[in-house]
């Protein structure tokens, strides 16, 4: 197990930045054709191809899952994802041709301090390159931290970035969940090293601080970054369950839980908060609605710790202005 969404049968992920403009792109590419849905919960989400990954939408399958920044520029990375896909010959059959399903969705980094040149109409985004070379790398590894569509991510206090964690279900199965997290709230308590998620913590995954002793009025007093949709968390979690379209909304849904668990406050009306679910079949199909129950709260306390581990990753951008990263307020 490598703690990456990776674990789970049937999924790679590659990922490329542009540092200049500090922005980039995560692909979840499925090694065979994967059943996914969707649940959207915050109030200002960018998404691309979602309508179809409801339950009573045709079509079944996806072949990847985008991730990218730099707000609507960057839904365009999908169009170089289907490009890569297309030369390999994958996508829902339509007579002779092929066209590869790639949902996607997108946080907001524009205001980091990096050369966001297109925005200014000079040239065209990246985002179309970024996305094909991304996809083009996928494999079982991959950085976590300052990288892909965490790269440019930002929270209230500390550097945003991109996380990953994984387990295996009491049923056997193995979930594991990837996330870009740009949050409108904070991941970490008051002004301290403590992470929200820290009971989810596995080992010293991010850091192994614990609770604080105590929680003052200040702790819990909100913190908030930006203003509307200039944020967003955007996750992946992903079984090698056999699971219908409708289980894997139910999936989507109860992962959302992971997100309250980590970032205080989630689901903001200044948020897009979005959870990918899907299920590449490698292994069998929840006995029954305890079995599938367990699988949800698994994959909600997997979000959780990917979000911790995706600040506790990261670093620093170099831009004046820019935001600390945990280590360099915390150490390692």
């Amino acid at each position: 197990m490598r703690n990456l969404i990776t674990d789970v049968r049937g999924v790679l992920v590659g990922q490329a930045h542009d540092a200049a403009a500090a922005t980039g792109v995560t692909v979840a590419l499925f090694e065979r054709p994967t059943v996914a849905s969707v649940a959207i919960l915050g109030g200002a989400p960018g998404v691309r191809e979602t309508a179809l990954l409801e339950p009573e939408m045709t079509v079944e399958h996806v072949d990847a899952i985008a991730l990218a920044g730099g707000s609507a520029w960057g839904l365009a990375a999908a169009d170089g994802v289907m490009a890569w896909l297309a030369g390999q010959g994958r996508g829902f059959p339509i007579g002779p041709l092929h066209v590869p399903i790639v949902p996607q969705a997108i946080l907001f980094d524009l205001l980091n301090g990096g050369d966001k040149f297109w925005a200014k109409g000079e040239a065209e985004a990246p985002y179309r390159r970024l996305g094909a070379q991304a996809v083009a790398q996928a494999g079982a590894d991959f950085a976590l931290g300052t990288a892909g569509a965490g790269f440019g991510a930002t929270t209230a206090t500390l550097k945003g970035g991109l996380g990953s964690a994984s387990a295996r279900a009491a049923t056997g199965q193995t979930i594991g969940a990837l996330v870009a997290v740009n949050a409108v709230g904070t991941a970490t308590i008051g002004d301290g090293p403590h992470f929200w998620a820290a009971p989810y913590e596995q080992g010293d995954e991010f850091g192994e601080r614990g609770w604080p002793a105590s929680l003052s009025p200040a702790d819990l007093a909100l913190r908030f970054k930006g203003g509307t949709g200039q944020n967003t968390t955007i996750a992946l979690v992903a079984t090698d369950a056999v699971l219908t379209k409708a289980q894997c909304k139910r999936l989507a849904l109860a992962a959302h839980d992971g997100l309250a668990r980590a970032l205080r406050p989630a689901h903001a009306a200044l948020d897009g908060d979005i959870v990918f679910a899907a299920a590449t079949g490698h292994s069998g199909a929840p006995s029954d609605a305890f079995a599938l129950t367990e699988l949800c709260a698994t994959a909600a306390d997997v979000l959780a710790r990917a979000v911790a581990r995706g600040i506790h990753a990261a670093t620093a951008l170099p831009f004046e202005g820019a935001l600390p990263a945990w280590r360099d307020r915390f150490g390692g």
